[in-house]
């Protein structure tokens, strides 16, 4: 189990806004929302060709069960200026509303290799992550790979945070069976960079 500070340093050093506050309270680490951001000279980012910073998450990424209709594809995803030292890169989906806003893991991968820029759509069932060489964690449907949002209906928009984690290992040997937010932890502490976009989500009436 990572310890606590040192998780703690991570975020502060690298966590930006409402991202930053919602990831870092599903950590329990609450010294990261109060850090400021520091503007990069080459930013890390995270972008979507289907959803915008803040934009509405697209029916291919949303859940095939549980009454939702959607097509359960991960979502496409490119990236640019990783940091010097990168040795891997992870992903993940949170949830930052689920359960009166406990949260919940719809999907964390690693052992992503550092040449890699993007992920296609869909990559956690057609295959893409399995040619990399990377592995899929257990998500808080209680299965690895990626399960998409069905937030319960009358709910207000849920917000997810897609988050890509620069590590300063391979990515591949942390314990896949551990508990999503343990995983996450293990993950943080060779966290080297992080970038993160967020997008929102509302379960239509009569699904």
């Amino acid at each position: 189990m990572t310890d606590p500070a040192t998780a703690s340093r991570t975020c502060a050093r690298f966590a930006t806004g409402l991202a930053a506050a919602a990831f870092c309270g599903a950590l329990a680490l609450p010294t990261c929302a109060q850090t400021p951001a520091r503007a990069a000279a080459t930013e890390f980012t995270l972008t979507s060709p289907t959803v915008a910073d803040g934009g509405t998450l697209p029916a291919a990424l949303v859940n095939n069960r549980y009454g939702c209709t959607g097509a359960n594809h991960s979502p496409p995803l490119a990236w640019q200026h990783s940091p010097a030292g990168t040795r891997a890169f992870a992903v993940s989906v949170y949830d930052t509303d689920a359960r009166g806003g406990k949260g919940w893991w719809h999907w964390i991968a690693t052992g992503i290799p550092a040449k890699t820029s993007q992920l296609q759509e869909n990559a956690s069932s057609h295959g893409e992550l399995t040619r990399l060489g990377a592995r899929e964690g257990r998500t808080d449907f209680g299965d690895a790979g990626y399960r998409g949002p069905c937030p319960p209906v009358g709910d207000a928009a849920h917000h997810y945070i897609v988050t890509l984690y620069a590590l300063d290992n391979d990515g591949r040997k942390f314990e896949m069976n551990l508990p999503p937010s343990e995983l996450v932890r293990e993950i943080e502490a060779h966290t080297i960079a992080r970038a993160t976009f967020v997008a929102t989500y509302g379960r239509p009436a009569g699904q």
